[in-house]
């Protein structure tokens, strides 16, 4: 039986971590990386590029760190060995990260760090800079003042034309990383029981990602009955009864890459109308793979489910009962990231994107049903990640 039958204890105590994870992110492949940013910088018109600290430092120079009111930032010129520019008493830390050959130059706390910015892209007589899209609007603001002179310009083609088509390491990480979550949500199903609470079963998915060899869910959704009707869920504790739906949307990380998969069936015996949108969900997460062959845009993928649940009565557009968000996001460093399946999202997919594919279904008032797994795009065509559910009854096969 998949559901219910067993316990915490039992669950975690089975575990064993036998998968060895794929090797990391190579130097030769990050030189790629920067070799491609800085033709894609040339292109766009720009002298320089300049990462802050995030999802997209990580990718370019494997430095895991998030950003901070202080500035820790790559900038790397066309022509160029990249610099760093960082807190004087992180050095050590971020000598012990960096995984690729720069210059790293230093500020204290009483000094500015936006001068030292302007002061390399003065001595590479760089005019325009293409600056990351996640730098906040406040060091911006503090960089225009430092070098008034300066051009910039949004680095998302340049960000986006690297990191949205996975190389074949980066979709060994992320297979990885959804396998693990995948054994999780087969081991949460069993730990289900009369009166157990949403927050027990979020601890155990925690535990459980743990004993795995992760450093646990790196985001957990539980919701039973009523609750599974909102797409991220409702405040507060729930206990489950015999009867509810159950939507769990976990993920966790390996080596930075992301896993973000949901289930969704029942504790007991589904009703008519539970199995029959649980069966159109099936459906239309079927047809917006389907739809995702190379060169489509991806609004496409997003056209096909919805039209789908429309024929079916729901809908349309994002009316409820229906669907009421994208039918699918962009997956890698970061958990939702470009491109998206989403209408007015024109790009064609090619190969190495990776997608989740979650045409959620929201009945107000009485339940939800998604179902999430994800794809990445072959030059053959699209390729699950991890098989999707079979049906409400077994939904692990």
């Amino acid at each position: 039986m998949s559901i219910g039958g067993s316990t915490v204890a039992a669950e975690l105590a089975d575990i064993k971590v036998n998968r060895a994870a794929p090797p990391a992110i190579s130097a030769d492949e990050r030189l790629r990386r920067l070799e491609r940013a800085r033709r894609l910088t040339r292109d766009s018109g720009a002298d320089a590029l300049l990462i802050g600290a995030g999802a997209s430092l990580r990718y370019f120079a494997g430095v895991p760190w998030g950003a901070s009111e202080r500035l820790v930032a790559m900038i790397l010129p066309v022509n160029g060995k990249p610099v760093f520019v960082c807190p004087g008493f992180e050095k050590g830390s971020l000598e012990a990260v960096l995984e690729i050959e720069a210059d790293i130059q230093l500020w204290e706390e009483d000094e500015n760090p936006f001068t030292l910015v302007a002061s390399s892209l003065r001595a590479w007589h760089s005019t325009v800079v293409a600056v990351d899209p996640a730098f906040p609007f406040e060091m911006v603001g503090r960089l225009c003042a430092a070098a008034p002179a300066l051009r910039l310009q949004d680095a998302s083609p340049v960000v986006n034309g690297c990191r949205m088509y996975k190389s074949h390491a980066e979709l060994a990480l992320m297979q990885h990383a959804k396998n693990l979550t995948l054994e999780v949500h087969r081991r949460a199903a069993r730990v289900l029981a009369p009166g157990i609470s949403t927050g027990e079963v979020r601890r155990f998915i925690d535990d459980a990602h743990r004993a795995l060899g992760t450093a646990g869910s790196s985001f957990c959704i539980v919701q039973f009955g009523e609750g599974t009707a909102y797409p991220h869920g409702l405040p507060g504790e729930q206990r489950l009864r015999e009867g509810d739906v159950v939507l769990i949307d976990t993920g966790c990380s390996v080596e930075g890459y992301n896993s973000d998969i949901t289930r969704t069936y029942v504790f007991g015996k589904a009703t008519d109308e539970q199995r029959r949108i649980w069966d159109l969900e099936h459906a239309a997460q079927a047809m917006a793979f389907a739809s995702a062959q190379l060169g489509v845009e991806c609004q496409a993928v997003d056209a096909a489910a919805r039209e789908l649940l429309t024929r079916a009565g729901l809908g349309p557009d994002y009316q409820l009962p229906g669907l009421p968000h994208r039918t699918g996001h962009g997956i890698g460093l970061s958990i939702h990231e470009p491109a998206y399946l989403v209408r007015g999202d024109r790009t064609p997919l090619a190969p190495g994107m990776c997608f989740s594919n979650e045409p959620m279904i929201v009945i107000p008032g009485r339940f939800g049903v998604r179902l999430e797994d994800h794809f990445y795009m072959t030059e053959q065509g699209p390729k699950w990640f991890t098989l999707p559910s079979t049906s409400i009854d077994a939904p692990f096969g």
